[in-house]
């Protein structure tokens, strides 16, 4: 089995001078990205993720660009007060070119690591407005984006998208625009906008992304675990990989993924790949409810959203679903840590699966409308 790739050192240098990408946590390993997630990736988040080990790259949820929009004061809190020591990229999305160059102007105020295109949300309500994966049917058009984008942002520019919006007829033509506009880091789901978050991830054509631009790829799409991220990397030799929702089961899995990465590259004395037990799990559970409380909201709606989070951890606690079947019923704080007691301490030690149980499904929340690009709807 060969070694999997080590991280470029850069992308090309601009005709301005070169541009970097930041160092990762481990120089020489292969990156990590924590993926952008509508509703989910918001500060607390960003810093609960970082106690168990942080990516090497932050990204913002997206901000919405109109001619109206004005950057979302909780997203800027996400770049403003970070406290976790990484970088953090701010995610666009949009299509109208004037509005996305004032927001750009407005956000490199800010300590941004670099500014992110969004050509990839798969929600309906999303590329309806031929912005995100929308803009996958209309290559001109992301060629004047990007055009105008590049000659707006003096920093990194970066790009994470789906192979196409029903197939990947335009896939290749939309690379060349990557080169072209001297992208510094483009992130590829290997799937369509319309094969949503189902079926098989085309990591052939994530490899193909790889071979043919100039810049560092990331892949995204079902990387379940460290020892899923390592084979995806020997197969389409990407330079790292972007992890979402299993990031939200496993807050473990950047630190896994850089321990992984260090015993397969051969390094003297590579630390054991971390295995966190069900007490972990709870702990984890806890910190994540008191990070994303608000004074503000009900306990009802707060019980909610971590029965969102928990949909998600849930699957790698039993094979039956028992833990999902009773959080799903839970209505209050202390049922919900009743139910997290009793399946989490009554075997504390029991290792946490690594991957999700086949079968135990984090079905969509149905406490709230899910056409949207939040947890129902986000990268895996």
């Amino acid at each position: 089995m060969p070694p999997i790739a080590r991280t470029p050192a850069a992308p090309a240098a601009s005709p301005t001078g070169p541009r970097r990408l930041p160092a990762g946590i481990v120089p020489g390993l292969p990156l990590t990205a924590l993926a952008p997630m509508q509703d989910v990736t918001d500060l607390a988040f960003m810093e609960v993720i970082a106690r168990y080990g942080p990516p090497d790259f932050f990204f913002t949820e997206f901000f919405r660009v109109h001619s109206q929009s004005r950057p979302e004061k909780h997203i800027l809190r996400s770049i403003a007060e970070n406290t976790t020591g990484r970088p953090v990229f701010a995610q666009l999305i949009g299509e109208s070119v004037p509005d996305l160059l004032r927001t750009v102007r407005e956000l490199l105020a800010y300590p941004v690591a670099g500014i992110d295109l969004n050509l990839g949300c798969p929600a309906p309500k999303i590329y309806r407005k031929q912005v995100g994966g929308g803009l996958l049917r209309d290559p001109a058009r992301i060629d004047e984006i990007l055009g105008a984008l590049r000659a707006e942002v003096p920093g990194l520019l970066t790009v994470k998208m789906r192979l196409g919006f029903d197939d990947a007829a335009n896939f290749d033509r939309i690379l060349e625009l990557i080169n072209r506009h001297e992208i510094d880091l483009l992130t590829v789901h290997g799937r369509t906008v319309r094969e949503m978050y189902g079926g098989v991830v085309h990591y052939d054509l994530i490899a193909r992304a790889v071979r043919q631009t100039r810049c560092p790829v990331l892949a995204n799409g079902n990387i379940a675990s460290a020892g899923r991220a390592t084979a995806v990397l020997e197969h389409t030799r990407a330079a790292g990989v972007m992890i979402g929702r299993h990031a939200i089961r496993n807050p473990w899995i950047f630190r896994q993924c850089r321990e992984r990465f260090a015993r397969q590259t051969g390094g003297e004395g590579a630390p054991a790949v971390f295995q966190p037990s069900l007490a972990d799990v709870r702990e984890y559970i806890d910190l994540l409810y008191r990070a994303t409380s608000t004074p503000a909201a009900p306990e009802r709606t707060q019980v909610a959203r971590m029965k969102k989070f928990l949909n998600f951890i849930g699957q790698g606690v039993d094979p039956a679903g028992a833990f999902l079947h009773d959080m799903r019923r839970a209505q209050t704080e202390t049922g919900l840590f009743a139910v997290c007691d009793r399946h989490l301490l009554s075997d504390p030690s029991r290792l946490f699966a690594p991957e999700p149980f086949p079968g135990v499904i984090a079905r969509p929340n149905r406490e709230e409308a899910f056409e949207r690009c939040s947890l129902d709807t986000t990268p895996v």
